[in-house]
């Protein structure tokens, strides 16, 4: 399986990406034979502009074909940041079909827990993704409990997943 990360926020190494990262460790758990790759967006902003950058239109094919695309950003203004939403202009309607795709938003406060319902979502299905679970909202007032927020998040939400772990047949087995 291949796990792509994006994050979106305007500081490299923020605590948003690694919230993300945070989910990605529980998932490799589950999926060892995982390739992840990261994007902090903050390390190529200067270029997202430029349409003809071939390293980032690398990047936008390598999440593209992602089996799962974990999008994570803050919470700007009640949406997502002007970054992210840049990066993901990059692809037209329907450019990440046949990715599943998790949003994940951070925030300073529970005033903004249905933006990434109400924003990200959307934005997502709208460019082709399959979100099959809630996304995960991390107030930032409960960073110190990092790894109990995300594994509430991801327990309640992996049945809804597991169907990205690649199935084996036994030897000789017919899958019937």
């Amino acid at each position: 399986m291949k796990i792509s990360i994006v994050a979106g926020n305007p500081k490299a190494k923020s605590r948003t990406l690694e919230i993300a990262e945070a989910l990605t460790r529980r998932i490799v758990g589950r999926v060892p034979e995982t390739e992840v790759a990261t994007i902090d967006l903050a390390d190529i902003a200067g270029r997202l502009f430029d349409w003809s950058d071939d390293g980032v239109q690398e990047l936008n094919r390598e999440v593209a074909a992602s089996d799962l695309l974990i999008i994570a950003t803050p919470t700007y203004k009640a949406s997502y940041t002007g970054l992210l939403k840049a990066f993901l202009d990059r692809y037209p309607t329907d450019g990440l079909l046949g990715t599943t795709a998790i949003p994940l938003m951070t925030a300073g406060s529970d005033l903004h827990a249905l933006a990434s319902e109400v924003h990200l979502r959307p934005l997502l299905v709208e460019l082709g993704a399959s979100v099959p679970t809630r996304s995960l909202f991390f107030v930032m007032s409960r960073y110190e409990q990092l790894d109990e927020v995300v594994d509430t998040w991801f327990e309640a939400n992996w049945p809804h997943l597991e169907y990205l772990v690649p199935q084996t047949l036994p030897i000789g087995g017919t899958g019937r």
